[in-house]
Parts: structure tokens; sequence; C-alpha cells
């Protein structure tokens, strides 16, 4: 018996419009749908004339669910995998069902559409030609901080997705971090009536947002300019560093010596030091 396939359907993140005619006639032939919420997906379902089985698998119960999954897709079985909206995986459930299924061999099929990460970076005028998908930022301050410390010298532009709880103390926290003279995007609400995409500068975004409440409601992406050339700059002085010291020393001895060297971050140089050393 050949198996099943597993999809990963993309569904709206705000304007149904956004539904393609693929993932509808997806969701119409695979045996069963596997939905964040079934309770919030029923409703695009209907609209959408979809009456296929519905089973919940989120977080808590995606380890568990998942075997069960496997066993009916090599059974002959197709699933689909949809989130509450957008791209399944993106900060939403979904891991471990799809690393089981290519454990399992099963074909892993993916159906695209809307994603509120790629389409907030496509309306930034950041640059795109490489950039860091961040997500979700920690939910306590202190946290959140040393994960923005983390990125700061990262030179990539950088993609996070933030809630309207904790929007306003993000973009407070980024401006201490990141500094004044970051470009930033935020984007409020993409597809949906009260849509916002906001360009402007780090230092200019807190003050913004605090002064209209309107715009701390909803589902927000914020872009951001990555860490500026001086930096690069930074990066090369210190692979002429590295390299001679990696051919006399272990990764670690040199990673601690290059940092003293040039005041960059050790963490930085090590990271560095590794990339250098495995090529």
């Amino acid at each position: 018996m050949n198996q099943g396939t597993l999809y990963i359907v993309a569904t709206p993140i705000g304007n149904l419009g956004d539904m393609s005619p693929r993932a509808i006639e997806t969701l119409r032939q695979v045996n069963l749908i596997a939905a964040e919420d079934t309770r919030h997906s029923k409703h695009l379902l209907v609209q959408q004339g979809v009456d296929t089985p519905l089973q919940a698998c989120h977080e808590h119960n995606e380890a568990q669910l998942a075997p069960r999954l496997i066993e009916r897709m090599q059974a002959g079985e197709s699933i689909a995998l949809i989130s509450d909206a957008g791209t399944p995986l993106m900060s939403d459930p979904g891991y471990r069902l799809v690393r089981a299924a290519h454990q399992a061999g099963i074909r892993v099929s993916p159906v695209p559409g809307a994603c509120a990460a790629i389409a907030a970076l496509s309306a930034s005028g950041l640059a795109t030609d490489r950039f860091l998908y961040a997500g979700f930022s920690p939910h306590k301050a202190a946290a959140r901080q040393q994960f923005f410390r983390e990125l700061s010298e990262r030179t990539e532009t950088l993609v996070f997705y933030e809630s309207s709880h904790r929007v306003v103390a993000s973009v407070e926290d980024m401006l201490q971090v990141f500094g004044a003279d970051r470009e930033v995007v935020l984007a409020r609400e993409i597809s949906k009536t009260f849509e916002t995409i906001h360009k402007t500068m780090l230092e200019e975004l807190p003050g913004w947002l605090q002064n209209d409440a309107n715009q701390q409601k909803g589902e927000f992406v914020i872009v951001l300019q990555g860490a500026k050339g001086d930096f690069d700059q930074k990066t090369l002085s210190l692979e002429a560093v590295l390299v001679p010291l990696l051919g006399e020393l272990s990764v670690k001895q040199a990673s601690a010596l290059a940092a003293k060297i040039t005041g960059i971050k050790k963490n930085q140089v090590y990271k560095i030091a590794l990339e250098l050393n495995s090529r």
C-alpha cells in the first residue's frame, strides 16, 4: 500500500481572498486536517466549503499525537496541517509532526500562501537579500533585553513577531539595546481592514505607538535594520587576527586571545572562529 502525504497548508492571515484555490482543493481531498485550534479553523473551512474532519494539533498534544498521525499516513491516508493563520510552523506548532514524517519516509509537501513575516519584509523597504526571522521575543523584560543583545551585532535585517500586550515594552527595549539610529518598520494587522505599515527610525517608534492607542492593537511584525557596516569592517579585521591564531592554537584559545586584541565580544569571536576553522 502506498503511503499518504503530509501537506503543510498556508491559510490567510486576514483577508480571506488570500486563500489559494490549491489550498482549498487540498483541504477538501485529504482524509484529515490537523489544526492548531479546531474552533478557529472551523469557521474558515465552512466559509470555503471544506467539510474534512478536524483534529486538534497544538503545542500541548503534538508530541503524543504525532505517532498516531504517522500511522494513519503509513496506512495510506493523507493529512493537511494548518495553523490559526498564515504558514504553519512560523512560531506555530508542527515541527514535531513534520520531523516525524521525514523520519518515517512520508512525503511532506508545502502548499504555499500567506506568511506575515515575508509580507512585512516585502513591504518594509529594508534589505531583503539577507534576513533573520527571530520570531517572538521573551515575555519578561530581562530575558527580552538579553535576547535583543544577542542579535545586536547581526548585519542581516531582523524580523520579529509581537503581540499587542507587549509591543510597547518590546520597542522600548529595542531602542535601549539596538540604539536610536536604525530604520524600523512596524507592520500591524497585515491584509486586514486597519492594516498599518509604518516606517521610521527606532528612536521615534516608542513615542509614536504610545501616542495612538489604536496602533497598539492587533498582531504585529517588526522589521529592523541590521547592524551597520562598521561591524562588517570589525569582522574583517577579526578574521585577519584569527586566521594565524587558529593555525597555532585551539579554537577556544584563539578566540579568547582574539577577543582581547580586538575588543569584540567573546561569543561573537568564538562563532566566527568556528566558521573559519571548518573551512
